[in-house]
């Protein structure tokens, strides 16, 4: 009985001292931590040539994304919230091939990159909100 004690005594400490995970709160997942909405991103390869385009996310709960980038409707994507950070991951096309962007928040604004294989090239860019 005593050993049963004491295992008991050993669980319930174990539990009191776990580490507490912290849960997000859910209106936060449902807006995908804020990156849901319109962006406008500057795709400028020169400093005194802006060169802007819009993109605009639709993150739903069960973590599909939907929208359009360059003028190019998603065509499958998935959004993230971990590790203290929101990002997507989705495809769009030009009618010659795909284009493949990740981006995550940093701050207010969201960082990417888009990567076109069939015209052999990877894009990085910034964007902030409209």
């Amino acid at each position: 009985m005593r050993m049963m004690i004491g295992l008991v005594a050993m669980v319930m400490a174990g539990c009191a001292t776990a580490p507490v995970v912290e849960s997000v709160a859910a209106p936060v997942l449902a807006t995908g931590g804020g990156l849901e909405g319109r962006w406008i991103v500057d795709l400028s390869t020169k400093p005194d040539e802006p060169y802007t385009k819009t993109m605009e996310l639709k993150l739903a709960k069960d973590g599909t994304v939907a929208g359009s980038f360059y003028d190019s409707e998603i065509l499958a994507g998935r959004w993230k919230l971990d590790r203290g950070r929101t990002c997507v991951s989705f495809r769009t096309t030009d009618g010659a091939g795909p284009y493949h962007t990740a981006a995550c928040m940093v701050g207010a604004g969201v960082q990417g990159q888009t990567w076109a294989e069939h015209r052999n090239f990877l894009f990085n860019w910034n964007a902030v909100r409209e």
